[in-house]
């Protein structure tokens, strides 16, 4: 009985301390190199436009030992409540910036000028969690947003299509400019 009772123990004891373990974030490449020790690290922060309180800005890493540089173009938001003030970052590489201009215009193109008989949801979703989609609501037609944290709901920031829409030639300078 105690061999029984001590198993449960020790398996309760180990099914606890599993489950709160915490994951860690999944960094961009840029962050990534950014975390790395033993550098001297110079970070720009060049404005790219803003649209719906939203701030693009292109991210220039620099290790002024070896003048190493990566850049990644960084999403800022300000969120404020009645009861709190908050700024919400999201950050992405050049390769998947190149995939969320694509998602975007095919939102344009191919979901925007259709319609659902069911609430559907189109999301692009970067590794870091950083969202950008649409959802159609029955009756109200296609509403976009962008998600800056993953597991964060004040993070997200709805837009009408239009104003979703404007993003994509600022995405396009940015990527221009990485």
């Amino acid at each position: 009985m105690k061999k029984v009772f001590l198993t449960i123990v020790l398996f309760a004891t180990s099914f606890i301390a599993h489950s709160q373990e915490k994951k860690e974030a999944v960094l961009t490449q840029a962050e990534q190199f950014s975390a790395q020790a033993g550098l001297l690290i110079e970070k720009q922060f060049l404005d790219v436009g803003k649209v719906n309180s939203v701030k693009l800005q292109i991210m220039s890493i620099k290790d002024l030992n070896s003048n190493t540089v990566k850049t990644a173009l960084r999403f800022e938001y300000d969120y404020k409540s009645s009861y709190t003030s908050d700024t919400k970052v999201a950050t992405l590489d050049k390769d998947e910036l190149d995939a969320l201009i694509v998602s975007m215009k095919n939102l344009q193109t191919n979901v925007y000028p259709t319609t659902r008989d069911n609430y559907t949801e189109v999301t692009f979703k970067s590794r870091t969690g950083f969202e950008a989609g649409s959802y159609f609501d029955i009756g109200k037609g296609w509403k976009s947003f962008l998600k800056l944290e993953k597991f964060d709901k004040n993070s997200m920031i709805f837009f009408n299509n239009e104003e979703f829409i404007t993003l994509i030639p600022l995405l396009e300078q940015a990527k221009l400019k990485m």
